[in-house]
């Protein structure tokens, strides 16, 4: 056995100093608490021994509990007036449970409690324990310490508490507390009757009339009585209250986000769909509820909401924190900041949420005459022509050197000893070097040659070049079809380094997330938080995209519920004042997949039992299915931006009004060349006549 062994000396001066914790973990015997003080309650409670009838019905609950195994843990809170409840008798009585236990003293606040008292309630949430037995006789005490440990979360609400009835426990300012801990039992004594010596003293067991809504006055609804160490009644003392709400009507917030939430607006009336919604109405069918649908105040401008300058919140996020709703709907993300201040069930779906950006301008089309080759394969074709063309050449100018030096009879007329030389046939295509380079790349267009020229060598170099241009001729012709038939390449931003190079403007919605991009250990995401604004219109937002100056940060889906709506806004209007506008384009890498999930009010007791709910909903398929259900609109109404295949327009076809116009071009500067060298160099040689040119080339030819 272990025991606690208290100094005899007076209990004020030991209990009011420090708050003891005692933890014990037994598994098979009974650890019995032995105080050698003795608190004197004569001053509270007269002429009745209270805390022997009170120390019997504590041990009839903790037992009643422990039978049902809902105890992994008892967090005990006391006071010295009423500290010998818990003598060595009560743990006798009981069976083994492990228990946590603070004694307070008379003045401590428990609005900011000590550390002692604070390292305890800690210990107990984190150890689990799920009953908490608070008996101090000061109830303000009481409420004080609820309100801290509602705010910080340090009470587990959702757990079992046994504490005295006190009236000041149920003041108009405390009653959003009883809508968060409802599984509590208060105790009420009630003294024997005077002069009926057969009567006795009893205890009122009463809890909060959840679901039922607490307006003006609190009345807590009867349970059970105890007397004469029984219950009188037998019933469950901690029903499960949120199993049936019994139609109660819950009020619910809801923000517009697609496919979470989808309005649509009909005359004066709004029509809402979305998944969230369907989850909703399928929990409203199993809890037993009825869902009042609003929106909080300037939803069109708050949404979610904002940190006002006095630290209250507006909008979906304030109504949560106020308590006027007890359920939110409207893509609520599972981050830590939305956890202190709602409580989210577990996440349906998870999201992509990435960047909405800006399409290129440029136009490569006048370049699709170059674009079947890349730049090293065009610098291969070119030397290619240029070898081939001077090894024609070479080839050409040593077949007329090696006829002339044999002297053929047929190439040759002798006059006066003078040899005049006729070419072979064939050999002037490439006699010279222009004309060698010229037929060559006449080859390489697949246009014949006039004459088969002399010379086996030419010849076999001629066919071989031939297969080469065969080759490379079909290789552009099916890389050029297929550009024509495609749809013309976009040029788009896929990664945030190609949004931190593009140097435009970048935002989204509230500080928040602001916060997580200049937090993030990737550099490329501090870059963006460092030039990320908050926006607070979407369309707004759109419309700097389309002028291709900002990027709008959200989840994959409502980002294409906004690229839906901009094309159909700008075929209702007028296109032609459009035509400046860029296309939007939803960023291919995801920055971050967020778990989506539903608010509810902070520590609210649905929340439990809407996760088992929520996870069937979601092992069935359902979610998947209401999504597609809530995108179908959207992706029909989409328009696919790629072009009908094979199909050729004046457009892909610049690329030929772009050769043709260098064609002219370079035609008109060599015919003003031509026309300056003949005014300026040919007209103003001295042996010029033009009424005999022919003399005049001949005398040129001979000076060559």
């Amino acid at each position: 056995m272990t025991f606690l062994f208290l100094p005899s000396r007076a209990l004020g001066e030991v209990y009011t100093q420090v708050a003891y914790r005692l933890s014990y973990t037994l598994c098979t015997v009974k650890t019995p608490l032995i105080l050698r003080t003795r608190a004197d309650t004569s001053r509270i409670i007269k002429n009745i021994e209270i805390s022997k009838d009170l120390q019997d019905l504590v041990a009839d609950l903790i037992n009643y509990l422990v039978r049902r195994d809902d105890v992994t843990c008892l967090t005990v809170v006391s006071d010295p007036v009423y500290l010998n409840v818990f003598e060595g008798a009560l743990f006798k009585g009981i069976y083994t449970v492990p228990n946590i236990m603070i004694v307070v003293e008379e003045r401590e606040d428990l609005l900011s409690p000590n550390f002692n008292t604070l390292e305890s309630l800690r210990q107990a949430r984190n150890d689990g324990c799920n009953v908490y037995l608070i008996i101090l006789a000061n109830g303000l005490q009481v409420t004080r310490l609820l309100k801290f440990g509602y705010k910080y979360r340090l009470l587990d609400t959702r757990a079992k508490y046994i504490m005295l009835h006190d009236v000041r426990l149920f003041h108009s300012a405390n009653h959003y507390l009883w809508k968060s801990i409802v599984n509590v039992i208060f105790l009420k004594y009630h003294s024997k009757v005077i002069g009926d010596v057969k009567s006795k003293a009893w205890f009122d067991l009463s809890t909060v009339p959840f679901p039922n809504i607490i307006k003006e006055i609190f009345i807590p609804r009867r349970v059970d009585i105890w007397r004469r160490n029984k219950f009188h009644y037998g019933r469950d003392l901690f029903a499960d209250k949120t199993g049936n709400l019994y139609d109660e009507v819950l009020n619910v917030v809801y923000v517009d986000h697609v496919p979470s939430v989808v309005v649509t607006k009909s005359n004066a009336t709004n029509k809402v769909g979305g998944v969230e919604i369907e989850i909703l109405k399928t929990l409203a069918q199993k809890m037993h509820f009825k869902p009042k649908l609003y929106e909080p105040i300037n939803v069109e401008s708050q949404k979610w909401g904002h940190k006002q300058d006095n630290g209250s919140f507006s909008g979906l996020l304030g109504e949560m924190v106020n308590s006027g709703a007890d359920v939110a709907l409207g893509n609520l993300q599972y981050t830590p900041s939305h956890l202190e201040m709602t409580d989210l069930s577990i996440p349906y779906t998870s999201q992509c949420w990435t960047f909405l950006t800006p399409e290129a301008l440029t136009d490569n089309s006048w370049k699709t005459l170059i674009l079947p080759f890349k730049l090293n394969m065009w610098i291969a074709v070119l030397l290619v022509l240029l070898v081939t063309g001077s090894i024609f050449y070479g080839l050409a100018i040593y077949y007329m050197n090696l006829l002339n030096y044999k002297g053929v009879s047929e190439g040759f007329e002798a006059n006066d000893r003078k040899m005049s030389y006729t070419k072979p046939v064939g050999l002037y295509l490439f006699g010279e070097i222009s004309n060698s380079i010229l037929y060559t790349y006449g080859m390489l267009v697949v246009v014949s040659l006039p004459k088969l020229p002399t010379g086996w060598s030419i010849r076999l170099l001629t066919g071989w070049y031939w297969l080469y241009c065969i080759l490379l001729v079909v290789s552009y012709r099916a890389s050029m079809t297929a550009i024509l038939a495609n749809p013309t390449p976009r040029v788009t931003i896929d990664t945030l380094q190609e949004l931190v190079d593009s140097k435009i403007a970048c935002g989204g919605w509230g500080s928040e997330t602001k916060k997580f991009f200049l937090e993030s250990l990737d550099e490329m995401g501090q870059k963006i938080g460092e030039m990320f604004e908050n926006v607070d219109d979407p369309e707004q937002a759109t419309n700097k995209i389309a002028q291709g100056i900002f990027a709008y940060y959200d989840s994959e889906n409502f980002l294409k519920y906004l690229t839906v709506k901009r094309k159909n806004m700008v075929l209702m209007t007028s296109p032609e004042n459009n035509t400046r506008d860029r296309n939007l384009h939803i960023m291919k890498d995801c920055v971050v997949n967020i778990p989506i999930s539903i608010g509810f009010h902070k520590n609210s007791p649905l929340k439990p039992l809407a996760d088992v709910y929520l996870r069937r909903i979601v092992e069935v398929g359902l979610v998947e299915k209401w999504l597609n259900d809530a995108m179908y609109k959207i992706r029909t109404r989409e328009k696919n931006e790629e072009e009908v295949k094979a199909l050729i327009n004046l457009k892909k076809l610049y690329c030929a009004f772009v050769a043709l116009s260098i064609g002219y071009t370079l035609s008109s500067i060599c015919l003003f060349l031509e026309f300056m060298h003949w005014h300026f160099v040919v007209k103003r040689d001295p042996g010029f006549d033009k009424y005999a040119m022919n003399e005049y080339y001949m005398h040129k030819n001979k000076k060559k």
